[in-house]
């Protein structure tokens, strides 16, 4: 055991602590017109990863952690095809941004289910996650996100940085 996680519970959030820490770097850096190769990859890699691994844990029925995972590869994938296929040309440009934008908000809003879970002091502010804490706390997340990505969705333009360079 590792940390008290078994070491498949470990690898699993490990790869999503370092998913939702790249896809931050990404945001910001849309908000800022940059690219961020490497930062991309390593976002769109541990982000489908983190997916992938959470079907994984053994399961007798389908959760909602399944649905959020099939919607967030089903995303991740049309995100990947907008920028690598696509190269981010014409409407793939938004269609890159707003897919990685709300893949990264559903990996936050898996944190936000887990650490109330699983953090006591945040499981005594609501044990069945229906208290007001709970809703503030994914209600006020999904509004930051919300802003960001359309933000993002505005402001990265590749073209003008192509532009901007020579």
């Amino acid at each position: 055991m590792i940390l008290g996680l078994q070491p498949f519970t470990f690898a699993h959030v490990l790869i999503s602590l370092v998913g939702i820490a790249s896809g931050f770097v990404v945001l910001f850096g849309l908000l800022a017109a940059k690219r961020l190769e490497g930062w991309t990859a390593i976002f769109l890699v541990t982000t489908v990863a983190t997916s992938v691994t959470g079907f994984g844990f053994p399961i007798d029925v389908i959760l909602p952690s399944h649905i959020v995972g099939i919607i967030s590869l089903v995303l991740l994938a049309i995100a990947i095809i907008a920028r690598y296929a696509f190269r981010l040309s014409g409407v793939w440009r938004p269609v890159y941004v707003i897919g990685a934008g709300i893949a990264l908000y559903l990996n936050v809003f898996v944190l936000i289910v887990q650490l109330f879970q699983k953090v006591p002091a945040l499981k005594a502010l609501a044990p069945t996650q229906s208290e007001p804490p709970f809703a503030l706390a994914q209600g006020g997340t999904l509004v930051v996100f919300v802003v960001l990505v359309i933000a993002a969705a505005i402001r990265f333009r590749p073209e003008r940085m192509v532009y901007a360079r020579r």
